[in-house]
């Protein structure tokens, strides 16, 4: 088995695997799809196994901006990854996210997610689930009568030529709310969202949003508001379509406000889509995150991470006015320091609780007030309201 950049004459191989991964793709899903990938061929983001010419398995890299605590983190988001089947069992899915584990790396992603179709391959790996896509189902006539009490939110429909003020819009508030989790996607990539005919798309100063018809009912795929007027104004535009659809179903944040905007709330429908993480370099990923204003932390942790030996050793993690360090030292003599495995580490930094980690064997040794410590300083509800 050999590793090597997928090219355009592979991609009919490629498809061919998606298929019998996935299942087929509808007919006039092809060519968008090709349109989509053809781009990342060139920049070295699609990854395939081969045996001789034979294709074994595949794997795309997306170039994605993730928000932690307001600021925008270098973030390979892995998908499409397909192993044939005829070829599973033989290490080919564990040899091929070691290359893209890699790849990620000369990208100059620092962290690393995907959705996992199995959890076991990419955590023995270092990848550790980490937060969730939250889908949940609202009744359209409750969002149509929230309106906007000051009336003064101003909607307008969007176009492909508005994707640079709306990437910018949406760095504002994520910025502001000290989003963790979501994505901040390439220019290009919101001009395909803005072209789709299929897709109503709206915009605000501060806030967006983009939903469509699903069956009789609407379906929000995103919904991003930086104020309460803006999210009444965004989320009553959305219930309009209540005289036709009875329920109105929606990616949201863990604490999104339309939550606390419902007059009545008593069961909250929610599908959950796990997602995993991971550190690809880890002092850049801990210098680049925002952290909790006011929180002063020094701390010393061990982290063991087989895969990229640069990531293992003794770190002093440094946090203080919202601005993080980890330089690594020697650990000081007779010291009881905390080990941390790799997925251990990343799911701290996504803001697992230490406290959890150290119960699921993730994190061993130290004290007690180091898990305080650790537990404020990463704290955060990760989340993303994107597939990929």
């Amino acid at each position: 088995m050999d590793i090597r950049d997928v090219t355009a004459d592979d991609l009919d191989a490629v498809l061919d695997g998606r298929k019998r991964a996935f299942g087929l793709l509808p007919a006039d899903s092809i060519e968008p799809w090709r349109a989509r990938v053809t781009p990342s061929l060139a920049q070295g983001r699609y990854l395939g196994v081969f045996d001789g010419g034979r294709l074994l398995g595949a794997a795309r890299i997306h170039s994605y901006d993730q928000w932690w605590h307001g600021r925008p983190v270098s973030m390979g988001g892995v998908a499409g990854v397909t192993v044939a089947p005829e070829d599973r069992g033989r290490g080919v899915g564990r040899f091929l996210m070691r290359g893209v584990l890699e790849r990620c790396a000369e990208l100059g992603h620092v962290v690393s997610a995907l959705y996992p179709a199995t959890t076991p391959l990419y955590r023995g790996l270092g990848w550790e689930h980490a937060g969730s896509r939250n889908r949940v189902t609202l009744p359209a006539e409750a969002l149509r009568t929230l309106g906007a009490r000051d009336g003064g939110v101003k909607l307008r429909r969007m176009a492909p030529d508005d994707a640079p003020e709306l990437r910018g819009m949406i760095e504002r508030v994520y910025a502001a709310t000290r989003a963790s989790g979501p994505l901040g996607w390439e220019e290009r990539l919101i001009r395909l969202w803005l072209q789709d005919e299929d897709d109503f798309a709206y915009m605000a100063d501060d806030g967006f949003v983009l939903y469509r018809w699903s069956g009789g009912d609407i379906d929000v795929d995103n919904l991003v508001a930086g104020s309460e007027a803006t999210a009444r104004a965004l989320w009553s535009l959305v219930g309009t379509a209540s005289s036709i659809a009875t329920t109105v179903t929606a990616s949201l944040e863990p604490d999104d406000p339309v939550l606390w905007l419902l007059r009545e709330r008593s069961d909250d429908s929610v599908e959950q889509a796990r997602w995993m993480f991971r550190l690809v370099d880890l002092p850049s990923a801990v210098a680049r995150r925002g952290y909790p204003a006011g929180v002063e932390v020094d701390a010393v942790v061990e982290v063991d991470d087989p895969q990229r030996p640069a990531n293992s050793g003794v770190w002093r993690l440094s946090v203080s006015d919202g601005h993080g360090a980890a330089i690594l030292v020697t650990a000081p003599p007779g010291a009881e320091v905390p080990r941390l495995t790799i997925g251990g580490m990343s799911a701290l930094f996504a803001g697992v609780h230490s406290s959890a980690l150290r119960r699921a064997g993730l994190l061993t040794g130290g004290a007690p007030e180091i898990d305080d410590l650790l537990g404020a300083a990463f704290a955060a509800k990760p989340y993303m309201i994107d597939y990929f």
